[in-house]
This record gives C-alpha cells, sequence and structure tokens, in this order.
C-alpha cells in the first residue's frame, strides 16, 4: 500500500486479492465526516443515498454515526458554542418587582420503625426511625463484597 497526499487529503493505493488496484481511498477530515454523518440524520435522509454521494461505504457512515452518538467524532466548531440573540430596549417606566415570600419546603412525614438484618456468622445491622433509603442501599450492598 502506497500513501501519498494531494490537497491536504491523505490517499492510499490498495491491492486487493488477485493483483486487481481499487481506486484511491481517502481519508477523510473530522470536519468531513462529521457533515457526512449531520446530512444522514436530516429527516427522510437515507444512509445509503448519502454514503453514494460522497463515494463512501455505508458501513463506514454508520461507524461514524456511532462515533458521532458517542460524542468521538469532534464537536463542529459552530456547534460548540450558541450564542442567543440580545435585543436591549430602553425602560420608560422602572418596572416594579413583586417580592414573594418563598414557600415552606414540603416536609415528608417521619417514618418511624425498625428494621433488624442478622447475617448469620457475619453481622447484624438495626436501622430505627427515619433513615435515608440510599444510605440502606449503600450499607448492604458494601455487605454483598
Amino acid at each position: 500500500m502506497e500513501w501519498r497526499c494531494r490537497d491536504d487529503v491523505w490517499m492510499a493505493d490498495v491491492e486487493v486479492s488477485g493483483g486487481l488496484v481499487s481506486g484511491p481511498r481517502r481519508c477523510r477530515s473530522a470536519v468531513e465526516r462529521r457533515r457526512i454523518v449531520e446530512e444522514t440524520l436530516e429527516a427522510g435522509a437515507s444512509v445509503a443515498r448519502v454514503a453514494l454521494k460522497y463515494g463512501v461505504n455505508a458501513n463506514q457512515v454508520f461507524q461514524w454515526r456511532r462515533l458521532h452518538r458517542d460524542g468521538k467524532l469532534g464537536v463542529a466548531a459552530e456547534q460548540a458554542i450558541k450564542l442567543l440573540p440580545v435585543n436591549i430596549t430602553e425602560e420608560t417606566e422602572p418596572r416594579k418587582r413583586e417580592l414573594r415570600k418563598p414557600e415552606p419546603p414540603e416536609v415528608e412525614p417521619t417514618r418511624c420503625g425498625a428494621i433488624h438484618i442478622e447475617l448469620p456468622g457475619k453481622v447484624r445491622i438495626s436501622l430505627e426511625g427515619s433513615v435515608d433509603p440510599g444510605v440502606v442501599r449503600a450499607v448492604l450492598k458494601s455487605l454483598r463484597s
């Protein structure tokens, strides 16, 4: 296989079995791969048709789509930062803001009770009163190890 660069694109001439030489294989830039993938993600787009349009195997495009989905194909420069349009106007009358008293947070009723867990030859656990379920889960998970 012989590699060469032309117009900032690396290409390889590949020999396949039987001595036939296929056309040059292009190594596409991340920007170009992302553009092809984004075109396949448009409504009504066919991966096969887009791949054919760019001279790429459809399986390769599906691989790029997986990389794109996993965030490994990179982020387009125009997508890295999105700014929202802002309009600045002068107010003729100052607005009066209503200050409301914050509502007290809803309090869960306290649960009363007790749980006693005894594992033969290992450990004894007693939980009484209101216990956070996350703490119970963590304790039981640590006993498994």
